[in-house]
């Protein structure tokens, strides 16, 4: 295995649920290089690939489907915000959690409906139909959430995003 193919390796190892730009980014290649070991890593079963809303995120290939799918949406800062404050304060109305989280209702919808379709949080309804969300698996999505430690381009990609997303609502 070449030098810059054990770099990718070892950086996806540290950094499971890795984008592609961010791996461009923090190992310095070109993206077309990043693409070649990625490929053959992938083709000699070293690394997964899976795409989640857009983006292509690398993992280790013993990395459960649902890690997979939840290290995907906490590399995204709102949505890393929204699963920091169901942690907090577990189970809780959308209204409650996208207020402590300091965005509007439909960028908490976008990203709720991303976590409730990956298995991640769980919508439920009360007696009167009220909706409060909670988390499937707190304890894993602590450990999720320790795995991810945000760079700054992804802070601030993540921050872009959600001017963007306030200027649509």
């Amino acid at each position: 295995m070449t030098a810059v193919r054990e770099r990718v390796r070892d950086h996806v190892a540290a950094n499971p649920g890795v984008h592609f730009n961010a791996v461009v980014r923090q190992l310095d290649l070109a993206p077309g290089q990043v693409q070649h070991h990625v490929r053959s890593l992938r083709d000699d079963g070293a690394l997964a690939v899976d795409g989640f809303y857009g983006r292509t995120h690398y993992f280790p290939p013993e990395t459960p489907e649902w890690e997979r799918a939840a290290l995907a949406l906490a590399r995204r800062e709102t949505a890393r915000d929204v699963l920091l404050c169901l942690l907090d304060t577990c189970p809780s109305s959308p209204s409650d959690v996208a207020e402590r989280v300091g965005v509007a209702r439909s960028t908490l919808e976008h990203h709720v409906s991303n976590f409730v379709e990956c298995g991640v949080v769980e919508k439920r309804r009360d007696a009167r139909n009220r909706v409060t969300l909670a988390l499937t698996r707190p304890e894993d999505t602590v450990r999720v959430l320790d795995a991810v430690q945000p760079s700054v381009p992804e802070r601030f990609v993540d921050r872009f995003e959600r001017l963007v997303d306030d200027l649509l609502d």
